[in-house]
């Protein structure tokens, strides 16, 4: 095996998450919450979800 190893100038995402956002600060930024899929014919007729 190689003695090689690598080191980073930066910790990466996991050994430091972004820190906690608040739910109303996240609907500002962004809108509110889409469905991944968008709602099929028969949905959209009668008023599903």
């Amino acid at each position: 095996m190689s003695s090689l190893s690598f080191h980073s100038s930066s910790p990466d995402r996991w050994a430091k998450p972004k820190p906690y956002s608040d739910s109303s600060l996240r609907y500002q930024m962004h809108g509110k919450i889409l469905p991944m899929e968008e709602p099929g014919f028969l949905a959209c007729l009668f008023g599903l979800r």
